[in-house]
């Protein structure tokens, strides 16, 4: 091999090994947010959507850059599926920690628990491990890396979706009643 080609495909692979880092760095700082934020007392409304908004615009540029950058195949596709649905689940089994109840005024409040700290770390392990049994090939590489901010919003969005049901459920029936969840 030539060094002007070899040198090109180094830095190939230091690209690629600077966005995986990048991912990852994102990834745990998006997940150290989310897990401090579940661990306090907050008010559950229509706003709380807002950062599961960004979480999914960031998570699907970050998802579309990996995709163009490599030529997707319908395999990957149908692993960013499957990943989508892990993440509902995740955010299925945390929303059921999650301790929903009305502060004196009336306004619903949601607060995590040890558990639900718990469940955000192994749902990214399984989302990461999830990609080493699915994602084969050259193409794939680095999918699970790529789609962990896309992965995080989408269990957030689904668990944030099924609070705020609980907690409107709560709100008609008051407290004490059988929609209170805390």
């Amino acid at each position: 091999m030539r060094p002007a080609a070899r040198s090109l495909g180094d830095r190939r692979d230091l690209g690629v090994m600077i966005m995986f880092v990048l991912d990852v760095i994102l990834g745990l700082a998006v997940l150290a947010l989310l897990i401090y934020r579940q661990l306090s007392a907050r008010p559950v409304n229509a706003s709380a959507l807002r950062l599961f908004v960004i979480l999914l615009i960031v998570g699907v540029l970050q998802t579309y850059q990996f995709l163009s950058k490599n030529h997707a195949h319908p395999l990957t596709f149908a692993a960013i599926i499957g990943s989508v649905v892990l993440a509902a689940v995740f955010g299925w089994l945390r929303a059921g920690t999650v301790r929903v109840w009305l502060g004196d005024d009336g306004q619903a409040l949601a607060q995590g628990n040890w558990l639900t700290a718990v469940l955000w770390v192994v749902s990214l392990a399984a989302h990461l491990g999830y990609d080493i049994l699915v994602a084969h090939g050259p193409d794939a590489r680095g999918l699970g890396t790529a789609t962990i901010v896309l992965y995080l919003a989408v269990s957030l969005g689904f668990q944030r979706l099924l609070v705020l049901q609980r907690a409107q459920r709560l709100q008609l029936t008051g407290p004490g009643q059988p929609g209170d969840a805390g």
